[in-house]
């Protein structure tokens, strides 16, 4: 007898019946989409120059490649936002950046241009044929939730890191946090968190413009070549981190929301972006788990319907870093870093908690399964280049395979 693996039917329509703009752009909207793009504008955008310099770029070649994930991702952000009505976020993949820091010490930056290509054509590939829409129903909703929880469960550690390392200034944007949450539902909690953590930095001299060498230049663009040690150094790793990391994370967000999410055409979008990108000189432009997180959690609105707008915000905001690059990042990553850890990890509380929920039903299906998914993607385990929440996936339904937690 074959088991029912599909997901749960949701409570919000993907299109019909949505409300006005006017209605989602409101003040809890914009403060979660607002958090959603510092915190992708912080530190991820320094992870993003690291690589950069590890490859030796110019400032040309380094601004091209924020201009193509940044720009793209907020397109991506406005374009699903306003098409499905969900808070769908882009951006690109953070761990990709990262693992560029090593590839580019060896690699050509033309082929490396030719390997992000080649990967938003893979991503492309795997959208248009259903494949991953097809895997994703099939996958226990349990796994899946175990899956966000675990990696998203960093942001809430990280934030008690954050309280600990810097105490005045990330404390009180917490206990204003939990204050607000006490006594008010009409004034957002992350917006007076942030304003609270601002005033405590401006006030202790936290505030000071980063010294990074970005200058304000043109974007330069960079012909691709096309090699099999980039195809494999860089390609294979980085459509991995986009379908098993940033697209899985985000469909498995939405899901514990309520929604349901476009998943063939959040891959789509995700190749067409990846490979513009790529033209671009930057690696994949795709959806962002995180930022998604942030944008689709209770913190950006009380009606799952009007949280779209968070996204709007993100996406609007993201475009203007990406074309004012070269002068915006010195200054936004003033930001103090254990604030910025702490606000994203408090917008996180609603979906950790939608997560594990729906993760651990008391006699729910595949809970060893899931267990073993939350503690991968909970760890800092990579293979092959590809991070945890990929093996998180794999791992979590090969033990329940192999426990009978599902049945053929």
């Amino acid at each position: 007898m074959t088991q029912n693996l599909s997901h749960p039917a949701v409570d919000i329509p993907p299109a019909a019946g949505e409300p006005s703009l006017r209605r989602a752009l409101n003040s809890k909207s914009i403060s979660a989409g607002v958090v959603a793009a510092l915190f992708g504008c912080t530190g991820p955008a320094l992870v993003v120059i690291n690589a950069a310099e590890a490859g030796r770029l110019s400032n040309a070649q380094t601004v091209a490649w924020l201009f193509a994930i940044y720009v793209l991702g907020g397109l991506i952000s406005l374009f699903l936002a306003l098409r499905y009505r969900q808070p769908i976020c882009g951006a690109y993949t953070i761990p990709g950046a990262a693992i560029l820091s090593a590839s580019l010490t060896v690699i050509p930056f033309s082929d490396a241009v030719g390997a992000f290509i080649m990967s938003g054509v893979l991503v492309f590939v795997l959208g248009i044929t259903g494949l991953i829409g097809r895997l994703m129903r099939w996958l226990p909703m349990p796994i899946v939730m175990a899956m966000i929880a675990g990696a998203m469960i960093r942001f809430a550690t990280g934030s008690v890191d954050a309280i600990v390392s810097a105490p005045l200034i990330a404390g009180a944007a917490a206990l204003s946090f939990f204050l607000v949450t006490r006594f008010s539902r009409s004034v957002p909690p992350v917006l007076v968190a942030g304003v609270v953590g601002l005033a405590m930095a401006f006030a202790f001299g936290q505030l000071q413009p980063a010294n990074v060498n970005i200058a304000w230049v043109m974007p330069t663009l960079t012909a691709p070549t096309f090699s099999l040690d980039a195809f494999l150094a860089i390609t294979i790793p980085l459509t991995a981190l986009v379908i098993g990391a940033e697209n899985a994370q985000a469909t498995g967000v939405l899901m514990a929301e309520g929604y349901r999410p476009p998943i063939n055409a959040m891959t789509i979008i995700s190749g067409i972006g990846g490979a513009l990108a790529g033209l671009l000189g930057g690696h994949n432009a795709n959806i962002a788990g995180p930022m998604t997180a942030i944008c689709s959690s209770e913190q950006a609105g009380d009606d799952p319907r009007l949280r779209y707008g968070a996204a709007l915000v993100n996406g609007v905001l993201f475009a203007l870093f990406g074309l004012f690059a070269g002068l915006a990042v010195p200054f936004i990553l003033a930001f103090p870093k254990a604030l910025i850890v702490v606000i994203a990890g408090l917008a996180m509380i609603g979906v950790l908690l939608g997560s594990l929920q729906q993760a651990f039903q008391k006699g729910g299906a595949c809970q060893i399964g899931a267990f073993v998914a939350l503690a991968v993607a909970m760890s800092q385990f990579t293979l092959l280049g590809i991070s945890s929440p990929f093996w998180a996936l794999l791992f979590g339904v090969a033990v329940s395979w192999l426990l009978g937690e599902i049945k053929r």
